[in-house]
């Protein structure tokens, strides 16, 4: 009943008295209600219907939702199933450095994709791409095989990021994947910079009990009695600088308004997106970092590290403008702050504040007012799960379409998936003067019509990206012809992914550097 079209409602939105774009609203609702008793959705469950009168809806008209819902999810299922099961191909290969997420890597299509850490055993085939967190890669471990590299993490220290470029590889990260992660460590080092906390539990356990011989009674009168040698302060209308507004700077900010704190904020390269998840008339954007310096009460950094710009942002010079008392939060890296020029100022005294951080220091090892902790930014579950996660949909997108997000040596492509009979051809090049030229002048010679094309660049890397009308007569030939173009790095074709010639993984990649050796 109520299958009305009247009044643009069609449908179980005609039942429901909800209109077709309110429908998948209704049907999350109607997922979620039908975790409650049926009789509990009888007595307190009304909505108006296309007529505009209320009604009551029946056990069996929710049994009967609750089914078309169960249905529908376990076509959903079987269908997801049935796509991995019937590809009998052969597969991307993904080498794995370090442990990564189950749940990320669930991510990879089964049977369309193998994960191993064993590239010469498990995998059955070279490489395809490799997936990482904190591993230090070489670049012999980097096969010609390789398209693509990603790291669980916002970091690429760990990376030979300018080798890679040299070699036409991009290399992703996953910026923001742990940015809650962080973000929550930040709260709690502001609380351990303020409040004496560790210093409090380590006093405790190192000079009460024993003291006390371990008596209830002792303890607990000298743990009242003792509290006065850790007076601390409140954060409620002290002022946070934060340096670096991006994934995990925008949400420290909203964190610290949430605690009543002033926030100034500073970052000179602050992004039109990253522009947009502040709360600009709640904080201010300090116009230089020696403005945030004077006014802040703690300092958060959230920078990377970069040798010739933010090595030692935290120096001498920038510590003789802060106030004395100034609490530094690093998460970001350790060589971003000047542990000597710290440690000086603290044994001066004309710094009283603590140094809280996740990295170790050589200049202020044992230091009292270096709150020094395991490297725990990223160390929950979910910050490792999301991480894993945004690194395969990175390496799929870009195995599959050539699209590329989240690469910080090569620039940002958005490319639409290829369906049957479409075909594309994607180089890596130098970024210089008339190679451009050169490709489209090779293959116009060559008898190739440009459907379209895109040419994009960031540093001494450029990306060509050509949907062709037809498939070359002899794609693997072409190639070879191509990487002879002064400045070509690499080609690939891709097509139909696991459907055509070209689109069947570990084909038609052509490596210039590697075929020359």
């Amino acid at each position: 009943p109520g299958y009305s079209r009247d009044r643009g409602h069609v449908g179980i939105g005609a039942t429901l008295g909800v209109s077709t774009h309110n429908l998948q609203h209704t049907t999350h609702m109607f997922s979620t209600l039908r975790r409650f008793p049926a009789r509990t959705l009888r007595a307190s469950f009304r909505v108006a219907p296309v007529t505009g009168a209320k009604r009551s809806f029946s056990t069996e008209e929710i049994d009967m939702l609750s089914k078309l819902l169960e249905e529908a999810k376990q076509r959903k299922e079987t269908a997801e199933t049935s796509v991995a099961s019937d590809y009998d191909g052969p597969s991307f290969n993904i080498q794995t450095f370090n442990a990564i997420s189950p749940i990320g890597l669930q991510k990879f299509p089964e049977g369309k994709y193998k994960i191993s850490a064993d590239a010469d055993g498990e995998l059955g085939g070279e490489p395809h791409a490799i997936l990482l967190r904190s591993h230090k890669l070489q670049v012999e471990e980097v096969k010609p095989s390789v398209r693509a590299i990603a790291r669980c993490g916002a970091g690429t220290n760990n990376i030979p990021v300018e080798k890679m470029s040299e070699m036409g590889i991009p290399v992703f990260n996953t910026p923001g994947a742990n940015a809650n992660a962080v973000k929550e460590l930040v709260i709690c080092s502001l609380l351990l910079a303020s409040r004496g906390i560790s210093e409090g539990i380590q006093h405790v356990k190192t000079n009460i009990i024993p003291e006390e011989n371990s008596e209830y009674a002792a303890i607990a009168k000298r743990i009242e009695k003792d509290k006065k040698m850790f007076v601390g302060q409140e954060l409620t209308g002290k002022t946070l600088g934060v340096i670096g507004l991006g994934h995990i700077g925008s949400r420290v900010v909203g964190a610290a308004l949430s605690l009543g704190m002033k926030v100034v904020g500073y970052d000179p390269a602050l992004s039109l997106e990253a522009a947009w998840r502040l709360p600009g008339d709640q904080m201010t954007r300090a116009k230089n970092i020696e403005e945030l310096y004077k006014a802040s009460d703690y300092i958060s950094l959230h920078v990377p590290y970069i040798k010739d710009k933010t090595h030692h942002l935290i120096n001498a010079e920038a510590l003789s403008m802060c106030k004395p008392g100034v609490s530094i939060c690093n998460f970001a890296r350790g060589e971003i702050v000047d542990g000597a020029a710290l440690r000086a100022a603290y044994e001066s005294g004309k710094m009283t504040g603590k140094y809280v951080s996740d990295f170790a220091d050589a200049d202020l090892m044992g230091h009292p007012q270096h709150l020094v902790l395991p490297h725990l930014g990223a160390s929950t579950a979910e910050a490792e799960e999301n991480s894993a996660a945004m690194a395969a949909e990175q390496i799929i997108d870009f195995l599959e379409t050539g699209s590329i997000r989240n690469s910080v040596n090569f620039p940002d492509a958005r490319l639409e998936p290829k369906e049957a009979d479409s075909y594309r051809l994607c180089i890596v090049n130098e970024n210089h003067p008339g190679v451009l030229g050169s490709i489209t002048t090779f293959l116009g010679e060559e008898g190739i019509n440009i459907d379209q094309q895109i040419n994009l660049s960031r540093g001494n890397v450029a990306y060509t990206v050509i949907d062709l009308e037809k498939l070359p007569s002899d794609p693997e030939g072409l190639q070879n012809k191509l990487g002879k173009i002064e400045g070509i790095l690499s080609s690939r074709f891709i097509g139909f992914p696991f459907h055509t010639e070209v689109g069947r993984p570990g084909t038609f990649f052509h490596v210039s550097w590697y075929q020359e050796s």
